[in-house]
């Protein structure tokens, strides 16, 4: 597969359609390095951008590209996996950025949690020729590590078939969810109770705490009973489980997650969850950090 990769074609093995040519990645932080690894793992040419310096990612260091420009020049098909909007902005639109050069993505992936609104912004905004797919990821930097993330992905089939084998390569349940957009009002969704049950789950053994209560026995035995959640269940996997509140960190990253529901919330006032996301920002702002 390696040398189909290095062509650059389409080809069919087993009936399964695979994507070759050179994959970017932008955004290598946390879960963008783990997604490209895996990518390379499974074979596929890679390369990746991110605004730290290339010395700074080790054995990934040669694979890095100086800015997205470049990136986008050496792959056709190029993942984001930036913080929030204002640096998918920066991605595709500032100085050497993809779309600055001659060279433009065939197809851009956005991994990033963004409002599904923005989602259709950037639709409007990049070149008609590039394909758009958002594929939101879940399951934390373990998980990415692991290469079984969950994908929801919104776009066109033809789009997305051609790229299943990366998915694959990245995820373990990848789901089409529909049109462009649709993976992104997943993920908001999906994100919303995933800030509820951690504010829940870090409350509860603060209270387990101060009633002599063992969190590990409580843990264990919710895993199988009806207080059982994704985080209580990874607690222990889960590298950013004991963070306190900041704008930079993975809890900062909820308040984005949630704030980018009430985004696509905003034209339905009258629904009941734009003033509970409005209680669960604040109640992610309350938690400290624990020892």
């Amino acid at each position: 597969m390696t040398r189909a990769l290095q062509r650059g074609i389409v080809q069919k093995s087993r009936g399964v359609s695979i994507m070759a040519g050179t994959i970017g990645v932008a955004g290598c932080g946390a879960m963008g390095l783990p997604m490209a690894r895996c990518l390379v793992k499974a074979g596929f040419d890679v390369v990746g951008y991110d605004i730290r310096p290339a010395a700074e990612f080790g054995d990934f260091a040669p694979r890095m590209t100086p800015d997205a420009a470049t990136l986008a020049a050496r792959s056709p098909a190029v993942i984001s996996v930036v913080r929030d909007f204002p640096q998918t902005e920066d991605l595709c639109f500032g100085a050497n950025g993809l779309f600055s050069g001659d060279t433009p993505p065939r197809t851009l992936i956005i991994s990033s949690t963004l409002s599904p609104k923005m989602i259709a912004e950037l639709r409007a905004r990049i070149p008609a020729e590039t394909a758009l797919i958002d594929a939101p990821m879940s399951g934390a930097p373990y998980r990415a590590v692991q290469g079984t993330l969950t994908f929801m992905l919104g776009g066109d089939r033809a789009a997305i078939d051609p790229l299943m084998p990366a998915f694959k390569a990245m995820g373990n349940d990848i789901n089409h969810l529909g049109p462009l957009g649709q993976g992104m009002m997943c993920k908001v969704l999906n994100n919303m109770l995933a800030a509820t049950s951690t504010i829940a789950v870090r409350e509860v053994l603060e209270a387990a705490d101060a009633l002599g209560f063992s969190r590990d026995t409580l843990l264990e035995v919710a895993k199988t009973s009806s207080g059982a959640t994704w985080f209580g269940d990874n607690i222990g996997k889960i590298s950013w489980a004991k963070e306190g509140y900041s704008i930079v960190n993975t809890i900062g990253i909820l308040e984005k997650d949630v704030n980018s529901l009430l985004e696509a919330t905003a034209d339905y006032p009258e629904l009941r969850i734009n003033e509970f996301a409005r209680a669960v920002i604040s109640e992610l702002r309350n938690l400290a950090e624990e020892k």
